[in-house]
């Protein structure tokens, strides 16, 4: 895994013994296992490190008007239960445009509005609550919704 992985040395005099893995990705999900060895004893712990992930499909760049899909998914292993969608921290309605599908939210007709941070919540049968964040970037045309552009003469106009 290197060079994502890192322990910070300096902390681990005072007992901080954490692993740092920048980026995650998918196939680091799993149970890691920490060994210390002190005064002539082995103190052990384990972490489980479970991941989720936010695809598009179409890859970006997300052209206005052309539908797309995001997909949500965890490696949790419970039964998923329920999800929910949230576009700048308002849930998102089912509707002629916003099409939930299992594990994924389809988007008919993406506006320049619906641009931003949309989120993606789990629930499972253990009742588990994951969450993560993707920021949908949309190309498109934010003018003035009357296309007529009044400008002085000899000013700069946009």
């Amino acid at each position: 895994m290197r060079p994502r992985v890192s322990v910070q040395d300096s902390a681990l005099r005072n007992g901080n013994f954490s692993l740092r893995i920048d980026p995650v990705r998918s196939e680091d999900a799993g149970l890691y296992e920490a060994q210390v060895a002190y005064n002539m004893e082995v103190h052990s712990c384990q972490v489980e490190l479970g991941i989720i992930t936010v695809t598009l499909s179409p890859p970006s760049p997300v052209v206005e008007n052309e539908p797309l899909l995001l997909s949500c998914n965890s490696s949790h292993r419970a039964n998923l239960m329920e999800m929910h969608w949230f576009h700048n921290g308002r849930l998102v309605p089912t509707s002629g445009t916003f099409c939930p599908l299992h594990g994924a939210l389809s988007i008919l007709r993406p506006a320049m509005s619906d641009a931003g941070s949309w989120c993606c919540q789990l629930r499972y049968s253990d009742n588990e609550i994951i969450s993560a964040t993707y920021n949908l970037q949309i190309l498109g045309f934010d003018g003035p919704t009357n296309p007529v552009v009044y400008a002085a003469a000899g000013s700069a106009a946009d």
